[in-house]
C-alpha cells in the first residue's frame, strides 16, 4: 500500500483490509475501520457518507503504522490502548490482559449481591477493570486490587484516576498493591466480597492459542500451571480467612472448569456454591458464600 494524492478514506480502509485478511487476521474489516476511524479520528458515518473524501499523506502514514502493526498480530486494543467493559473504557496495554465481555458476566453476577458501602477485593486486578466497575456502579464502596505485576498496577492505577477519579486513589477509597495473592494482606482486615479472574489456561494449552494472546498478552496472567487449577486452590484455601461472616467468593473460570472449582470451594467450606453460565451456555462464574 503505497501513498497515492488521489486515495480515498473509502479506498484506504479497502486497502487495510486486504493487508490485514492477507495477514490471517481475524475480522480484518472491522479491525481496518476501526484503525482508520481511530487514526483519524473519525466515526462509522465518515465511511459510509464520506468515503470519497482525500487522504493526507501524513493521514496514511499513521494508518500505515497502524495496519504494520495490526499485520503482526499485535491487539488491535495495544495499538489503540483502550477496551469498552461494562459500559466504561479502559486503559490497556501489553503489561494487561484485554478485559474480555464473559468477564462482564462475573462482574454482572457480583453486582446482583453489591450493595452500597461494601468493601471489596479483587485478586489478580489486572487492568483494574472488574474492582473499578464494581465500585463505579455502587455508591460509598472501598476496594483493595492486588497484582504480583508492577507494571499492571501501573495501569489499574491510571484507571482509578480514569473511572473513579483522582481523589479516589488520595483519599484510599482504591487501594492497589502488589503481592503474591493473599501474602501482603493483614488477616484483621475483612471484605464483604472477593473477585478473582486468575490466570486458568493449562500450560500446555497456551501454545494453541491464537497469535494476539500466546504472543502478546502476559504470560502471566495466562498461565494456570499444569490443570489450570492452581489459583483456584489457593483462593479458595484461602479466601475465607478475609471474608466477613457471610461474605462471597466469585471467581470466573474457564468454560470446563466449573465441577472442578465448585468441588474446591466446596472443600473449602463455602456454602450455596453456584456454576453461571456465560450468553453461550459454558460455564463461566463459580461464586458461594462464608459460612456466618
Amino acid at each position: 500500500m503505497l501513498y497515492d494524492e488521489k486515495l480515498t478514506y473509502a479506498g484506504l480502509c479497502q486497502a487495510g483490509t486486504e493487508e490485514l485478511r492477507a495477514a490471517d487476521v481475524a475480522e480484518a474489516e472491522t479491525d481496518a475501520r476501526l484503525l482508520l476511524e481511530w487514526c483519524l479520528g473519525t466515526d462509522r458515518n465518515t465511511l459510509l457518507a464520506h468515503g470519497d473524501r482525500s487522504v493526507s499523506e501524513a493521514e496514511y502514514r499513521r494508518y500505515r503504522d497502524c495496519i504494520d502493526r495490526r499485520r503482526t498480530h499485535v491487539p488491535l486494543q495495544y495499538i489503540t490502548g483502550e477496551q469498552d467493559f461494562m459500559g466504561l473504557t479502559f486503559t490497556v496495554n501489553e503489561h494487561v490482559l484485554i478485559p474480555r465481555q464473559d468477564t462482564e458476566i462475573l462482574v454482572e453476577e457480583a453486582m446482583r449481591h453489591l450493595h452500597d458501602g461494601m468493601r471489596l477485593l479483587d485478586m489478580c486486578t489486572g487492568s483494574g477493570c472488574i474492582l473499578l466497575s464494581l465500585m463505579h456502579y455502587s455508591n460509598d464502596c472501598t476496594g483493595v486490587g492486588v497484582d504480583l505485576s508492577e507494571e499492571a498496577l501501573e495501569v489499574a492505577r491510571i484507571n482509578a484516576e480514569r473511572i473513579l477519579g483522582v481523589r479516589a486513589l488520595e483519599t484510599s477509597r482504591i487501594l492497589l498493591q502488589r503481592g503474591d495473592l493473599f501474602a501482603g494482606l493483614d488477616e484483621r482486615d475483612k471484605f464483604d466480597m472477593i473477585v478473582a479472574n486468575p490466570p486458568y489456561i493449562k500450560t500446555d494449552v497456551i501454545e494453541t492459542l491464537m497469535p494476539e494472546v500466546r504472543e502478546h498478552e502476559p504470560i502471566l496472567a495466562l498461565d494456570g500451571h499444569e490443570d489450570g487449577l492452581f489459583f483456584y486452590r489457593r483462593i479458595a484455601a484461602q479466601a475465607g480467612r478475609f471474608l466477613q461472616g457471610g461474605g462471597m467468593l466469585f471467581v470466573e473460570i474457564g468454560y470446563d472448569q466449573g465441577e472442578s472449582v465448585r468441588l474446591l470451594m466446596e472443600e473449602a467450606g463455602y456454602r450455596e456454591i453456584e456454576v453461571i453460565r456465560d450468553y453461550a451456555g459454558l460455564d463461566r462464574v463459580v461464586c458461594g458464600g462464608k459460612h456466618v
